[in-house]
């Protein structure tokens, strides 16, 4: 409860900002502030080489808001851990992305909170996690890194952390190929390595769809490390 309550906190300080930004600035200021919709079928909820959906199918969708370099935003997908958990996510989150050079850097926080939480206990899988991730262009690609840390991570593991490297790199004007390989560690269950690649092609230009491979080394922590191909159809607006 904690976690949230200042997972909360920092999001509802970063909306009145941006909305204090925004007025106080005057109308031209105002048309600075973003909003954006996102909504996607995907045929498996795949969250750092895991399943979150026992390999069924989700229905995902968020709002984001951005003034400058500053952001707030919620999401949302329906969830399947099993047993009496959770049957849906939505997560908040906020951050501030500078850009030094070509590099641009994103660091935020971000509270992961699930709707009839195990057993009914709240607190029981939500948790949070601050983020600090950066991206440069090589050439036509783009490479990037990121790192995670939950001072209390879900179903009472501990701490945890997350490293990722990532990378994308167009093939066509609407294909790009991108791919990401990860180390997640749970401080009272172990650790796992992941690892993705996969193409998106854009239909539209609010339109696009993608096929990914993902897996991990941890197939004996159950089916839902196993390796799996996925696809999914998204819409941002």
């Amino acid at each position: 409860m904690k976690a949230m309550k200042i997972a909360l906190a920092a999001a509802t300080a970063a909306i009145a900002a941006i909305a204090s930004v925004g007025v106080g600035a005057g109308a031209a200021s105002a048309q600075e502030v973003s909003v954006s919709y996102n909504v996607g079928i995907f045929s498996d909820y795949v969250f750092r080489g895991v399943s979150q959906t026992q390999n069924d199918p989700a229905l995902q969708g968020g709002i984001d808001v951005s003034y400058g370099q500053f952001y707030v935003g919620t999401w949302a997908s329906n969830v399947d851990f099993g047993g009496t958990n959770p049957d849906a996510e939505i997560d908040l989150y906020g951050g501030f992305k500078p850009t030094v050079g070509d590099t641009s850097f994103d660091f935020g926080v971000l509270y992961y909170g699930y709707v009839k939480d195990k057993n009914g206990a709240p607190g029981a899988n939500s948790y949070m996690e601050l983020k600090a991730a950066a991206a440069h262009p090589v050439g036509k690609a783009t490479i990037g890194a990121a790192f995670y840390y939950s001072p209390e991570y879900s179903g009472n593991s501990g701490y945890a952390t997350y490293y990722e490297l990532n990378a994308a790199i167009p093939l066509a004007d609407k294909l790009t190929l991108s791919g990401a390989v990860g180390s997640q560690k749970y401080e009272k269950i172990g650790t796992y390595a992941t690892w993705n690649v996969g193409a998106t092609y854009a239909l539209t230009d609010k339109l696009a769809v993608d096929l990914r491979y993902a897996d991990t080394d941890a197939h004996s922590w159950g089916k839902i490390y196993d390796s799996r191909v996925f696809a999914s159809l998204k819409a941002t607006f």
